[in-house]
């Protein structure tokens, strides 16, 4: 050990050489930095865990060794999702626009087949989130009027 006087005495460097050498031992750094190190494969396989249904199956069975593969392997499934599902849409606009004469039951039953090819298909029809309203405020703390912020007592600075 050495006193704080000879501590005081040292370069910044040299103290933190030896506080190193005692107390992070190299082969201990080197057992961290395997255990602590994030293998690629676990990286792809949280990405590929988290992916929707209907695209989850194929990716997982391309076995994707990146994470770049498994991004474009998914990115690839789901625009082709996204596409089939808009031409599916609209065809059967074309479908319902050309028949002039349809009645209400006829609509109806329309609705309910393309109801249940979406649960079938698994289709989400939006993927991304709108912005919500603003919500209002719904406790008892009174509105300050000098920082417009809900709070009791003074302000802060």
């Amino acid at each position: 050990t050495v006193g704080h006087e000879a501590a005081y005495g040292m370069s910044w460097k040299t103290l933190m050489k030896m506080t190193t050498e005692k107390y992070c031992p190299r082969n201990e750094i080197r057992k961290l930095e395997r255990e602590l190190k994030v293998k690629e494969s676990d990286k792809v396989e949280k990405y590929v865990g988290g992916l929707p249904d209907m695209i989850h199956g194929s990716v997982v069975a391309s076995k994707p060794k990146t994470m770049q593969e498994a991004i474009e392997i998914a990115t690839e499934l789901m625009d082709k999702k996204v596409r089939t599902y808009a031409e599916h849409e609209t065809a059967n606009k074309r479908k319902f626009e050309n028949t002039s004469r349809t009645t209400q039951k006829q609509q109806q039953q329309q609705q309910q087949q393309q109801q249940h090819l979406n649960k079938r298909h698994n289709i989400s029809r939006v993927y991304t989130t709108a912005p919500g309203g603003k919500k209002q405020y719904g406790g008892s703390i009174p509105l300050c009027a000098k920082c417009n912020y809900h709070h009791d007592g003074p302000c802060a600075p």
